[in-house]
């Protein structure tokens, strides 16, 4: 396309305009090098290998730096070679300090005119000419956005001479090589902070100053970083797109995970303790906390700490704040999560959205489909307790099953001293005992119930029904509970025992119960008399 002309008065000293993308410039030729990002063009051929650039000069430095090698000119300071005079030129004011471009719109200035104008753009016009095809990323600088490119490709082509390290940028390369000089010769006057460049020191400088120069430009969140920053905006843009299902990502590795865990069921993630595998470099990560027992996120109200940020933040709404924004209108029921919401209403509309594609259950969340698949078709049980080898499908149920060894009753009625090991525990017993409220009711006998899934437990009793079956006997129950009961029969299994007297149980309501011997508690009173029994 050809480049449009413009009048002097429009763009003061620049009248040459791109019009693809509106980069102006005051030089035919410039323009026509910056016509060759759009094009592609590459007409300056290597003739030693494939090598082909847009400029000139960019050929005549390959040329130096891959096939003769020649860098006739050196710095006498510190014996840094080049193969261009400009840029040891440029070199030398690392040592003089020279700064000669000054920026007229603020104090800044540059040891190099590319440098201002890079701080132009950036700072004061917003000019970013150059955009990336792949994703829509824009830039002020030709040689950001070919480094960008290379997020792209995965080319690496500075080498490091000294081991196999490779970089994309060549500032990357250089960052590297301090690792074998160990050369840092800029110092910080806070805290004796060194640094092996310039820009290292400039950026520490930051941690004491707390500026934070690099501003979103779609919501108020700002940097000391522009690494930080790039980041950040790619959370706005999502430009890492999956071309099986409409899923994106800020990160290229994000979106491998997401392709490996959606799709292709790859799994190269594996736990070295107990063999779980997992999709996710983070999953793995969590999964580790079991066991470690780490619990790094501690709530600044009270002694409680979590392995996960997700429960931290949930005891901190249903322990501290008690806040429960989203309201079902259907019943009243409220909670501190919109997901939570959305989940409870398919208590309502009966919705089953996760199918299993080994037989014909569905489920309302996606947690129960997964413990499904675990207990009836894989009998993976990856999370186990190293206290009595008791293993589960979940990281929270053997969470749950921990507070069976350690005592622990996190969960506190606000209406009375009951405690819980479980959260739906201290729920059932607030509804049981302090509101009284049973709205679900059996039409065949009366009975009613304050929980759905006691309904249908019921309803099994009228029916006759008995989905649960064993598979080493002919036995069947109508309740999940009753079939592991009987399993136990079959295993040998006792994994809740009495800190007490050593005593073993298969269930964990009968080891409540034993422990009645124990504490002499007799929770069932006679409504005649003043009898009571355990």
């Amino acid at each position: 396309m050809a480049a449009k002309k413009v009048s002097l008065n429009n763009v003061g000293e620049k009248p040459c305009i791109c019009g693809f993308c509106g980069y102006v410039t005051g030089i035919k030729s410039r323009l026509s090098q910056h016509m060759r990002t759009h094009t592609g063009e590459r007409p300056y051929k290597c003739d030693q290998c494939d090598y082909s650039a847009a400029q000139k000069g960019h050929l005549n430095i390959h040329i130096a730096l891959r096939h003769t090698g020649e860098k006739p000119y050196m710095c006498g300071e510190c014996g840094y070679r080049t193969a261009h005079k400009s840029n040891l030129s440029k070199h030398m004011t690392n040592h003089t300090g020279e700064r000669p471009y000054k920026c007229d719109r603020c104090d800044y200035s540059a040891a190099q005119k590319l440098t201002l104008d890079n701080h132009i753009a950036a700072r004061h016009t917003g000019d970013k000419p150059f955009m990336c095809g792949e994703c829509g990323y824009r830039t002020a600088r030709k040689s950001s956005l070919s480094g960008h490119f290379r997020t792209h490709t995965g080319e690496k082509p500075y080498k490091c001479d000294q081991c196999g390290y490779s970089a994309a940028t060549k500032s990357a390369l250089k960052n590297h090589l301090v690792t074998h000089t160990g050369a840092k010769p800029y110092i910080c006057g806070d805290c004796g902070f060194r640094a092996a460049q310039r820009c290292g020191l400039s950026f520490h400088m930051r941690t004491h100053t707390g500026e934070k120069p690099y501003k979103c430009d779609q919501c108020d969140y700002s940097a000391a970083w522009k690494s930080n920053l790039d980041r950040h905006k790619a959370k706005h843009t999502k430009p890492y797109r999956c071309d099986q299902c409409n899923y994106s990502a800020a990160r290229k590795p994000t979106l491998e995970e997401h392709i490996a865990g959606k799709h292709t069921g790859e799994k190269p993630y594996m736990c070295g303790e107990c063999g779980y595998r997992t999709a996710y470099r983070s999953a793995l990560s969590q999964h580790m906390r079991t066991h470690t027992g780490e619990k790094p996120y501690k709530c600044d109200q009270c002694d409680y700490s979590a392995a996960y940020k997700y429960s931290l933040n949930r005891h901190v709404t249903a322990m501290h704040t008690g806040e429960q924004p989203y309201m079902c209108d259907s019943c009243g029921f409220g909670t501190a999560r919109k997901f939570s919401l959305f989940q409870h209403m398919r208590t309502h509309t009966g919705e089953k959205p996760y199918k299993c594609d080994q037989c014909y259950y569905s489920a309302a969340r996606k947690p129960n489909l997964d413990l499904h698949v675990a207990a009836k078709h894989t009998g993976d049980k990856p999370y186990m307790c190293d206290d009595c080898g008791y293993r589960a499908v979940q990281r929270c149920t053997l969470s749950r099953h921990m507070r069976t060894h350690t005592g622990e009753k996190p969960y506190k009625c606000d209406h009375c001293d009951y405690t819980a090991a479980g959260k739906a525990t201290v729920d059932n017993h607030i509804e049981v005992k302090h509101t009284g409220v049973k709205p679900y009711m059996v039409g065949e006998c009366g009975f009613r119930t304050n929980q759905k899934s006691k309904l249908s437990r019921h309803m099994r009793t009228h029916t006759r029904e008995k989905p649960y079956k064993c598979d080493q006997c002919d036995y069947s129950a109508a309740v999940k509970s009753t079939l592991d009961r009987h399993l136990a029969r079959h295993t040998g299994e006792k994994p809740y025992m009495c800190g007490e007297c050593g005593h073993r149980t298969a269930q964990k309501y009968t080891l409540s119960r034993h422990m009645r011997i124990h504490t002499g508690e007799k929770p069932y009173k006679c409504d005649l008399c003043d009898y009571s029994a355990a």
